[in-house]
C-alpha cells in the first residue's frame, strides 16, 4: 500500500487523506472504526491489491490525516461522506466498489449501502449492528463505559510495548498501522487523532441511530464478519443475537463468524479477510450476471 499520497476534498469539504493502489479490477474501499485509521487496513489492501483490485482506504474526517473538521461527527454525516468520496473517485457503474467498514466502520457502512447505493456489496467487519440503546439505559451509562481512556503523558514506546504484548500474534506491520491511530508528539508522547468531544458525537450517535431499521433497505449482497470469543460468553450472545437479527433483515446475507479472533480482526488475520472480500465479490459478480 502507498503512503498517504492522495486526498479527496468532497463537496463543501471535508479533505480525506486516503491510501491507494491502482488496479484493473473492481474496487474496494475500506473503511476504518472510531478513533482508528486507514493504516490498520493495509495489510488486506495489499492482497486485493496483488488480486488486481484498486483498493482505496480512507480517513474519516477527525480522524488521522483527514481535515479536522467543527461539526460533522455522526454516522449518517459519515456515511454521507462516503458516498460523495465514492462520487469524487469516478467509483460507478461496473465499477461501483465494494466497500468493507470495520466496527463503527461497519456502522457507516449500512448508512451508506442503505441510504446512498452505489455499492456493489458490503461487509460488515465486526460491526455494522452495533445498537448501544440496547446495551446502555441513557447516554451518560453508555459515555461513561465507552469513554476514552486518557493519553496524557503517554510514550510511543511505552504504548508500542503494550500493543505487542496484548496482540503477541499481530504482524509489525499491523502494529505500526495501529500506533497510527496517534499523533506523535515532540518527546515522543502520543495523542489521538480524533478529539475527545468528536469521539463523543460519534459514540452518542451511535446510541441514537438504529442501525437495524436500515438493514431491509440495502440491496447488494452483504457478508457479515463477526468475532466471538471461544468459548463465548454473556456479550457474545448478545452478540449473536444481534447478527441474527441483521442475517434475517438483510436481503442478501451471508456470515463468517471469527471465533476466538480480536476485534481487529482484519489487522490479526488479513489474509483470511481479503479472502472473504474476495468471495463476496464474487457473489456480487454473480447475482449481477
Amino acid at each position: 500500500m502507498t503512503a498517504y499520497d492522495d486526498a479527496a476534498l468532497l463537496p463543501g469539504g471535508p479533505l480525506l487523506a486516503l491510501r491507494r493502489t491502482d488496479g484493473e479490477r473492481r474496487p474496494f474501499l475500506l473503511v476504518h472504526g472510531l478513533s482508528s485509521n486507514a493504516r490498520t487496513w493495509d495489510a488486506v489492501a495489499a492482497r486485493l491489491a496483488a488480486a488486481g483490485h484498486q483498493v482505496v482506504a480512507v480517513d474519516q474526517r477527525g480522524h488521522g490525516h483527514s481535515e479536522q473538521r467543527v461539526d460533522g461527527y455522526t454516522t449518517a454525516q459519515c456515511a454521507t461522506d462516503l458516498a460523495q468520496l465514492i462520487e469524487v473517485l469516478g467509483f460507478s457503474g461496473d465499477r461501483a466498489p465494494v466497500v468493507a467498514g470495520q466496527s463503527w466502520g461497519g456502522n457507516v457502512v449500512v448508512d451508506l449501502a442503505a441510504r446512498h447505493g452505489g455499492v456493489a456489496a458490503a461487509a460488515l467487519i465486526d460491526g455494522g449492528w452495533i445498537q448501544l440503546s440496547r446495551r446502555f439505559a441513557t447516554f451518560d451509562e453508555c459515555w461513561a463505559a465507552l469513554e476514552p481512556p486518557s493519553f496524557d503523558n503517554t510514550h510511543a514506546d511505552e504504548l508500542t510495548g503494550w500493543l505487542a504484548k496484548a496482540h503477541p500474534d499481530w504482524s509489525e506491520e499491523g502494529l505500526a498501522g495501529t500506533m497510527a491511530n496517534f499523533e506523535l508528539l515532540d518527546g515522543g508522547a502520543v495523542r489521538p487523532w480524533l478529539r475527545r468531544d468528536h469521539h463523543r458525537e460519534i459514540v452518542r450517535s451511535m446510541f441514537e441511530s438504529e442501525p437495524a431499521k436500515l438493514f431491509p433497505d440495502i440491496d447488494v449482497p452483504v457478508l457479515l464478519v463477526p468475532v466471538i470469543g471461544d468459548p463465548p460468553g454473556e456479550v457474545d450472545e448478545a452478540k449473536r443475537a444481534a447478527v441474527a437479527e441483521a442475517e434475517t433483515l438483510l436481503p442478501d446475507a451471508s456470515i463468517r463468524w471469527y471465533p476466538g479472533a480480536d476485534h481487529d480482526v482484519h489487522v490479526q488475520h488479513p489474509q483470511q479477510i481479503a479472502d472473504d472480500l474476495l468471495g463476496l465479490l464474487a457473489r456480487a459478480d454473480g447475482r449481477a450476471a
